[in-house]
């Protein structure tokens, strides 16, 4: 429903590139229809925008992010309730940096600056920008100044707390009608207000977890200052995503592709429940899935849901189109053109239905890159698509996080074999065999998948890490095996704790844990003489190693 943002924050810091091309299937401002209380953040290329979005649909208030140049009379065609600006990695002073329509701040509305977006608010309205003499990047004390709560944004926290903060720039001087409400050892505006405007501005981060007390002062915000009711739950959504596929498919039908995850599982779901039996699942096996995973998807869906479901065997074609490739990018474009031609023909074969359903997510859509977002990897449902569509995309999850979709998921009776199943990425295992994907490399990767995802669940620990899986390195390491030299496979093991995939941390696996995994993998899977674990974090690294 909205385009989004990656990249760093603060003057001196790489900030992400702005392609001028609105992301294919990204609708227009005209094309949302507000049906409840609405926050709207406006994105200038934040690496946080998207958490702003969400602690905003954590108070079960609906949130939508749109580029920063979004005209003032789209916006309020939407009616918002409030205004987000996010940060950014630009200077406000400098030529050419970002600016929103400067009458979103006479509109009325109320509207909240964070980082740059406080920056750009004191810059426009008359106050003074500029260099920090010292720049702050992460935990900072904070201190409260207005007294005795009377703007409300600090109201029922303490006068001492800790914030995260990532600038360089600094408002030196406030415009008429402001006054600071907080401080820290080097930033005399850490938060500021006009009251009377309703406007306000945040130096440091809410949004993110390291500001631990963050969500009250957006909660302060959204629910006291904006006036807005806490509605927007996915029971709610559910209920509204049904009526908008079937206004949107009208009389015609459509076909879902289905991989077997939680959100091409839920977008199947919740497709029959809008159109019955002019929906029909194709799934293709690729040839990349895990270990037994394609006749495990076909009994779930056709035996127990009672969705028509085609299963189409596509491994040789996939396997055919990546033979010789090892570029990551190009891996995802072919398995993305592919699927679609796959879908292409197999609609031929159900009568040409004219809409394609997909489980695509926000992370999704900004990973392969937006027009206020660099692209980080081109997911193959999103950036790998044809430039020729033979269909017209209905994409129920495009605005969601995975978190949000296994609620609807639950919501709509799945089982929580499929709604807390790992994610798993559409490519599949050909983004996790580093380097030519061959039928002899699979397999090896296959087998040590499946022994990092049963010692995992064995030790209890499958829904404490968001994501946990193997990787074949294009490497080959000297070994010893029965007192004889061996040259093979590396696996690097990884695994990861997160909210919702933007960001992510290495899991601390007990360490007999890491050890029996690494005995299984040299000892049961022929070929591999050495097992390493990954420790970096997201950012700097993705989940994904391709």
């Amino acid at each position: 429903m909205a385009v989004r943002t990656a990249g760093s924050e603060g003057r001196g810091a790489a900030g992400p590139g702005r392609p001028e091309d609105r992301p294919r299937g990204a609708p227009a401002v005209e094309g949302l229809v507000p049906t409840q209380d609405l926050v709207v953040v406006l994105d200038f290329g934040a690496q946080y925008s998207q958490l702003i979005a969400r602690r905003v649909r954590e108070l079960h208030v609906y949130s939508v992010i749109l580029p920063y140049d979004t005209p003032l009379d789209e916006l309020l065609r939407l009616r918002p309730k409030g205004i987000i600006l996010s940060g950014g990695p630009a200077s406000v002073y400098e030529e050419g940096a970002p600016r929103c329509d400067p009458a979103v701040f006479d509109s009325g509305v109320p509207v909240l600056g964070i980082c740059y977006g406080m920056q750009l608010m004191a810059h426009v309205l008359g106050g003074r920008t500029g260099p920090a003499a010292r720049k702050e990047y992460g935990r900072t004390r904070l201190f409260v100044d207005d007294p005795d709560d009377q703007v409300g944004l600090f109201r029922g926290l303490e006068r001492r707390l800790i914030c995260w903060m990532s600038h360089g720039d600094i408002v030196h001087a406030l415009p008429p009608g402001f006054w600071g409400l907080a401080h820290t050892d080097h930033t005399p505006y850490a938060a500021i207000a006009d009251p009377r405007r309703a406007l306000y501005g945040l130096q440091f981060h809410p949004e993110v977890s390291h500001t631990p007390w963050g969500t009250e002062v957006l909660r302060n915000f959204v629910l006291s200052v904006c006036g807005c009711a806490p509605s927007w739950t996915m029971t709610s959504f559910v209920e509204r995503a049904v009526q908008e596929i079937r206004a949107r498919v009208g009389a015609g039908r459509a076909i879902c592709a289905l991989s077997g995850g939680v959100d091409s599982s839920a977008a199947a779901a919740l497709a029959f429940r809008a159109l019955g039996d002019r929906l029909t699942c194709v799934f293709v096996d690729h040839g990349l899935l895990r270990q037994g995973e394609a006749q495990r998807v076909v009994e779930v869906f056709r035996d127990s849901f009672g969705i028509p479901l085609v299963h189409v065997d596509a491994r040789r074609r996939f396997l055919d189109r990546l033979r010789g490739v090892t570029d990551p990018e190009r891996k995802r474009v072919l398995i993305g053109q592919e699927f679609i031609q796959v879908f292409a023909e197999e609609a031929v074969r159900l009568g040409r239905p004219e809409f394609l359903v997909q489980g695509t997510l926000y992370p999704d859509v900004i990973e392969s890159g937006t027009r206020t977002a660099a692209r980080i990897k081109t997911h193959h449902n999103v950036g790998g698509l044809p430039d020729v569509m033979p269909f017209q995309l209905v994409e129920p999850f495009r605005t969601l996080f995975k978190d949000e979709v296994r609620i609807v998921a639950r919501t709509l009776g799945l089982p929580d074999e499929l709604i807390w199943r790992h994610p798993f990425p559409g490519p599949g295992l050909a983004i996790r065999v580093l380097g030519e994907v061959t039928e002899e490399r699979l397999e090896i990767l296959r087998q040590a998948d499946a022994i990092v995802t049963e010692e995992l669940r064995r030790a209890g620990l499958s829904r404490e890490v968001w994501q946990a899986f193997a990787v074949l390195l294009p490497v080959h390491t000297v070994g010893v095996a029965g007192d004889a030299r061996t040259y093979g496979h590396v696996i690097a093991v990884r695994a990861v704790t997160s909210e919702d995939g933007m960001t992510a941390d290495w899991a601390r696996l007990p360490p007999e844990l890491l050890e029996t995994i690494s005995n299984r993998l040299t000892g049961e899977v022929r070929g591999i003489s050495r097992v390493v674990y990954d420790i970096t974090s997201k950012p700097p690294a993705t989940i994904e190693w391709e």
